[in-house]
Order: C-alpha cells, then sequence, then structure tokens
C-alpha cells in the first residue's frame, strides 16, 4: 500500500509548483515588474498605434513601421510642447542639474537659510535658527537627498528600458498572447481562455484611462497652482507634473522636487508651493484615485484604497502603481472560475 494516494500526490504536486513559482517572482521581481511597466505604457501608446494604423494608405497590415511613427510622433509632441511653452527648458533644466550637488550641500551645511532670509527679510536670529535647524538635521538631509539621487537614476534607467520593452508588446503583442493561450489550453477551453484574455484586455484599457484622467488632473492643478504662484511657465510645469504622473511613485517626487527647486532658485514661493503639492499628494493618494480607479476598474473606492496602502506595504513604491491592476485582474479571473465552477462540478460528477 502507498503512503501517498493519486489524489494526495496530485495536491502536494500541485502545492509544490505553486512554490516554485512564487520563488521564482521573488527572485525575478524586478525584472517581472518592468516587464509589468511595459507592458502599461503599450496600453498608452496602442490607442496612437491603431489610429494611425487604420488612416494610413500603406502597410496597413504590418504594426511595426507604425510603431516606430507613434514613437516619432510622440517625441516630437513632447519637444513641441516644451519648445512652445516653455522655450529653452531644457538647457535651464540641464543647469539645474548641474547645480543640485551644489544646492544639496548648500541645504545640509545651512548656507541656504542666508539665501532664503535675505529673501523674505528675516532677521539674524531667524536665519541662525533656520540654520542651526539645518545642521543638526544634517545627517537626515543627506540620506534624503541620497534617496533622491537613486530614485533618479533607477527612473532614468525605467525610462529608457521600458519604451524599448513595449516596442516589442506593440509589434507582435497579439501573436504572443495567442501563443499563450494556446500553450496552457487545450481544444475544450480555448474559447474560455480566449475570452478570459479579452476580458483582461479591456481591464488594463480602462486602467490606463483612469491613469490618463489621473494626469489631466495633476496638470490642471500644479499650471493653475503654479500660475497662482507666480511660476515662470505654469502650463509646463502642469504638462511636467501630468506627464510624470504615469511613472510609479518617483514620478511626481521628481516633478515636485524639479518645481521646488526652480522656485528656490529664481526665488519664488517654493515653501507654499511644496505644501500645496503635499496637500494635492495627499487628496490625489487617498481621495481621487481611489474613486477614478474604483470607477473605472469597477472596484469600491474602500477596497481601492485598501489594496493601495496593502501594495504599498508589500511591494513599496512599485507595489502602490501595480495592485490595483493586479487585483482587478484577480477579480476577472475569479468572476471567470466561479461562472465556470458549476460546469466544472457537473463534469467531475459521476
Amino acid at each position: 500500500m502507498s503512503i501517498f494516494d493519486r489524489r494526495t500526490a496530485s495536491i502536494l504536486l500541485t502545492i509544490l509548483v505553486f512554490g516554485l513559482a512564487l520563488a521564482f517572482v521573488y527572485v525575478a521581481r524586478a525584472v517581472i515588474i518592468i516587464f509589468c511597466l511595459a507592458i502599461l505604457f503599450a496600453y498608452l501608446i496602442d490607442p496612437v498605434v491603431r489610429f494611425i494604423q487604420h488612416r494610413s494608405l500603406f502597410l496597413k497590415q504590418l504594426r511595426g513601421p507604425h510603431v516606430a511613427e507613434a514613437y516619432l510622433a510622440l517625441l516630437i509632441f513632447i519637444a513641441l510642447i516644451f519648445h512652445v511653452l516653455a522655450p529653452g527648458s531644457l538647457g535651464r533644466s540641464v543647469k539645474l542639474l548641474q547645480r543640485l550637488p551644489t544646492l544639496s550641500d548648500r541645504l545640509a551645511s545651512g548656507e541656504i537659510a542666508a539665501d532664503i532670509g535675505n529673501k523674505y527679510g528675516w532677521n539674524d536670529n531667524q536665519t541662525l535658527r533656520l540654520k542651526t535647524f539645518l545642521i543638526q538635521h544634517r545627517s537626515n538631509i543627506e540620506k534624503m537627498t541620497g534617496t533622491a539621487e537613486r530614485l533618479a537614476t533607477t527612473g532614468i534607467g525605467a525610462v529608457v528600458v521600458i519604451p524599448i520593452l513595449a516596442i516589442f508588446f506593440l509589434s507582435a503583442g497579439e501573436s504572443l498572447a495567442d501563443q499563450v493561450i494556446h500553450l496552457v489550453s487545450t481544444k475544450e477551453n480555448y474559447e474560455d481562455f480566449c475570452s478570459l484574455a479579452a476580458e483582461l484586455n479591456t481591464m488594463l484599457r480602462h486602467y490606463i484611462r483612469a491613469k490618463v484622467t489621473l494626469g489631466v488632473l495633476s496638470l490642471a492643478y500644479v499650471s493653475i497652482a503654479s500660475l497662482t504662484l507666480r511660476f515662470p511657465h505654469p502650463l509646463a510645469l502642469g504638462v511636467l507634473a501630468g506627464t510624470l504622473e504615469f511613472i510609479p511613485i518617483a514620478g511626481w517626487m521628481s516633478a515636485a522636487a524639479t518645481i521646488v527647486s526652480l522656485g528656490a532658485l529664481i526665488h519664488a514661493h517654493w515653501i507654499w508651493m511644496a505644501v500645496v503639492l503635499g496637500l494635492w499628494r495627499m487628496l490625489m493618494d487617498y481621495g481621487i484615485a481611489p474613486r477614478v480607479m474604483g470607477h473605472e476598474l469597477e472596484i469600491h473606492p474602500l477596497l481601492a484604497i485598501f489594496t493601495l496602502m496593502a501594495g504599498a506595504a508589500v511591494g513599496g513604491f512599485v507595489g502602490v502603481y501595480l495592485a490595483l491592476p493586479v487585483v482587478a485582474a484577480l477579480r476577472v479571473v475569479w468572476r471567470r472560475f466561479a461562472t465556470h465552477a458549476p460546469d466544472l462540478g457537473a463534469m467531475s460528477a459521476p
């Protein structure tokens, strides 16, 4: 008599395979995250590619050339936006990046207190108190600066790699999905897997539409705030904030750091801007984003807030970005499984 019967052995094998899959996901989590973000970026560009392909006079059946046209059109559009709204912004951005290390050193050493005191007419005691405060918290300031530099480096790397991977998904995404379906399905459940893939495709499209909505809201808010606080080129700053809204956490952090640093360099109301951006982030994360995402993905706003908080606890910055689409995908899979569960039970009945 064997120790394990066939059913027990099957259950143990399933648990083993599931455990190995989880271990693989954990080990390769960085690569998987990059690929997930590339897929989402492909969904963002896909409407432009379809628009160009449907109105093209040549090579309608080939998708690759139209992907290249979409990327070229996107680059030209971004360049025109910054050229019209903020002429010479590229040169000033380079100068700002070159001055950031000096600004960081002056902030950590407290020397920037003199600039702030001269700007707002502080007396010597007020300036000295600020300088003493900055010196006492020098280690924390240096840690925050180092973290920001690492996030910026990671963000630049992602900005380069993700669009390149997205080209492959845009060019051969449908054939790749079809190959995966053939790999995991049988003749009996092939149609069910195709239907599931179609539902997941629709869900991801809704997710990207929600992200576009949030980007437009950030664009409008930052533009109005910049105009109110008399920052130069308010619409350009709004476009920057709205565009970086698509990048996980590091996006809005980079936008806020750029706007506040610009205000500090030109002696604008950068402290008020930092407060305004902080309030907007809280309103966005705990009010607007859960409602917009919940509406598009058919998830209750309270569940959306819980999902975002759980994603932050489990996966940090990236967990916040991927938590909602993952939960929405699991919801689609579970709904499909629950719909077909009675049929499976009837098939397995003697």
